[in-house]
């Protein structure tokens, strides 16, 4: 534990994540607070127990936090993962139309008119997978910061519907659990007020009563909409909805802390396939290159907790632009350099990670003042500052883009010593970052879950983005010898999608994690 360190409660970690998740679904950021404090005033006036209303107040924080895991392929279908998630919430996708209109976007001619040919096939699967996936995860990451089984059920049926045709398991009426009832209606609910007023709200709970929405509470909002919509931006501030925590959840720090940052990390990763992994690695090599650089083990930690957070910003971009082959327009850089500054915004009230905020909104300042998003210069940038910048560049080099190849620990090397000589990086940062970075850990002879080294090679891949055929062409393996290393992955590691096989591959360093030697 850092010396003076105060401990982090739980709550407060999960409303930074609320407030990632709302820049994901192209909302303003509170707007999963404010959903809660809907769900948790119908849930008083329905009557439920203590687990019940524990179970509706995390869902209402969680049950967005994984919507960007499957942006990579969002993007693929519909052009912009964000604006697709901000319409399903505005306008509504009930009809086929809806869905057909977006299907493409930003594609013409013969590539839009192929997406749309090829949606009934494959795009329809794909969707229920992403339900599948968010869910999943999200129920996953309730069970790793500690939240009972009712909670992390109530995850797992997210994204079921009162009618029955919801994913995963097309649960239906009352078999769905209370606290996702109750969310799902006030997530739809939050939206149309905050547009529409509460006359919005009134129509679209009467709208979606008897679909997606339980009738019961559909008709327990109707009836009592001003009282449960009262004085909704006082009660749904960060204040709030921490202190409506309906009974005092653990804190953490130390080596506690530390594992939810690192859930944090992996949470933000998976948005995008290339970047698997990144700030775990991040994380690990700064860390190491402060005790190269003969730094404190206070130091160390912080550093390495700004590393697993520093690019937390990430979910407020869309895909189109991360995951972009080819060089990024104007508009789109401006855009990038947001993403220490949401970082910044998202972790700002969390008190006991002051420290860490602060460093993960610098990561890309530079010391001559070309970097974002502040443009701040050497005279500002402290030692930590100046690693995990450093520490950052030589993680992302190292790792593939769309844009290029990774490049060897040897370029990589090269091109961080360019940019001290330019004045850009400090030579010092760059010296223990390269000393850390050549004390990798030897190749592992016993890998998790009983995978094989072939195996944990095709989830590298696969946790990358590629397909089974070009895995197949990488490899130099015929596809359907590909086909069956996923099937044994899948089976042995427990899951069924890309989305959380990445995510396994990145929890135990199978993919993009720099790992300081013992």
């Amino acid at each position: 534990m850092v010396s003076g360190e105060r401990p982090v409660r739980i709550a407060e970690l999960v409303a930074t994540l609320s407030l990632a998740a709302d820049l994901g679904l192209g909302q303003p950021m509170e707007h999963c607070l404010r959903q809660t404090i809907i769900a948790l005033r119908l849930a008083d006036r329905v009557g439920v127990d203590e687990s019940q209303l524990v179970a509706t107040y995390y869902t209402g924080l969680l049950r967005h936090v994984y919507c960007h895991a499957d942006a990579h392929e969002q993007a693929k279908w519909f052009g912009d993962d964000i604006r697709l998630k901000a319409f399903g919430f505005e306008q509504g996708a009930d009809s086929v139309f809806d869905v057909l209109r977006l299907l493409g976007s930003g594609e013409r001619g013969l590539a839009r008119a192929g997406r749309v040919v090829a949606f009934p096939v494959s795009g329809i699967k794909e969707i229920r997978n992403f339900l599948l996936t968010h869910s999943t995860l999200a129920a996953q990451f309730a069970r790793r910061i500690g939240l009972d089984e009712t909670a992390c059920e109530a995850l797992r049926c997210a994204y079921e519907r009162w009618d029955g045709k919801g994913e995963p398991n097309r649960l239906a009426g009352e078999a769905i659990p209370l606290a996702s009832r109750l969310v799902t209606l006030t997530s739809f609910v939050e939206v149309y007020n905050r547009l529409g007023g509460v006359a919005a709200a009134r129509e679209v709970a009467r709208k979606r009563s008897g679909g997606e929405v339980d009738p019961t509470l559909a008709e327990v909002f109707v009836a009592d909409a001003e009282a449960v919509l009262a004085g909704l931006d006082q009660t749904a501030s960060w204040e709030a909805v921490l202190d409506a925590e309906p009974r005092l959840g653990r804190s953490v720090g130390g080596a506690e802390l530390d594992d939810v940052l690192a859930a944090m990390a992996d949470l933000v990763d998976v948005k995008s396939p290339p970047m698997a992994g990144h700030s775990r690695g991040v994380a690990n090599l700064a860390a190491a290159a402060a005790r190269a650089g003969g730094l404190s083990a206070d130091e160390a930690t912080t550093l390495r907790r700004a590393g697993f957070v520093h690019d937390l910003g990430r979910l407020g971009v869309s895909n189109t632009i991360w995951d972009k082959p080819g060089p990024l327009t104007d508009g789109d850089l401006e855009r990038v350099r947001l993403h220490p500054y949401l970082a910044d915004r998202m972790l700002a009230r969390v008190d006991g990670l002051a420290r860490v905020r602060e460093l993960a909104a610098r990561h890309h300042e530079r010391l001559d003042g070309s970097g974002y998003p502040r443009g701040l210069t050497a005279a500002s940038l402290t030692p930590l500052d100046r690693l995990l910048a450093a520490a950052d560049v030589y993680h992302a080099l190292s790792e593939p883009r769309p844009h290029r190849a990774a490049r060897t620990p040897d370029e990589a090397a090269a091109e961080l010593r360019a940019e001290a000589k330019a004045g850009r990086l400090d030579g010092d940062a760059v010296n223990a970052v390269l000393r850390a970075a050549g004390h990798r850990a030897p190749s592992r002879r016993e890998w998790p879950a009983g995978l094989t080294p072939r195996e944990v090679e095709v989830l590298g891949l696969l946790a990358r983005g590629h397909s089974n055929k070009a895995i197949a062409r990488l490899l130099v393996l015929a596809p359907k010898t590909v086909s069956n290393h996923v099937e044994h992955i899948y089976a042995k590691i427990g899951i069924s999608t890309r989305a959380a096989a990445a995510v396994f591959a990145m929890q135990h360093g199978l993919v993009g994690s720099f790992e300081a030697a013992a």
